[in-house]
């Protein structure tokens, strides 16, 4: 007799803090200055390396060569075109940034861990041609896990965040580099 199958639901409310930073300077120089800091990620190089069988330290080689601030971009989309056709002015770029061997220490507890890893991010003007820079702060996205082994690492990525900010020169919002955060 085959096994039964059980449908599980889970709701896991939880309150996540979106930081939004004012950078300072002009839209297309942060836009720069990000894509410089955080390279794209060398999809066919990694690729050749799954083909290829490596072993686990080629791929953390590799990651860290790809990754001189901690963070790759897998994937942006520049969205102001769309919406100026709908008589929006303003520029906004999304951005997935994030770092797979940072995230494979997270999926191994729990691989709905996907869902924030890589991390969602955002560079736009508002109505006053301000430049901001936004993204939801890592631990408040993955303590909903309730597992300590993955807000261990989502406090790293707090902490690689800040020092992506600050490379960038712009704030570092203190709930970042709390204890507590």
């Amino acid at each position: 007799m085959g096994r039964q199958v059980r449908h599980r639901i889970e709701v896991v409310p939880h309150q996540v803090n979106r930081l939004s930073i004012g950078v300072g300077m002009p839209f297309d120089e942060f836009r720069a200055r990000y894509e410089r800091a955080v390279p794209k990620f060398e999809a066919e190089r990694f690729e050749r390396l799954a083909e290829n069988d490596v072993d686990w330290d080629a791929i953390l080689q590799a990651t860290a060569e790809n990754a001189p601030h901690n963070f790759i971009l897998y994937w942006s989309g520049d969205f102001t075109h769309i919406m100026r056709l709908a008589g929006d002015r303003w520029r906004s770029v999304e951005y997935l940034m994030g770092n797979h061997v940072i995230a494979q220490r997270m999926y191994h507890h729990n691989p709905a861990i996907l869902l924030y890893a890589p991390l969602r991010t955002a560079i736009y003007e508002d109505a006053d041609g301000e430049t901001w820079f936004t993204v939801e702060q890592p631990t408040t996205q993955f303590s909903s896990f309730g597992d300590p082994a993955i807000t261990e690492v989502s406090k790293e990525l707090d902490r690689e965040l800040a020092s992506l900010l600050e490379y960038l020169h712009v704030p570092v919002p203190a709930t970042l580099t709390s204890p507590a955060g």
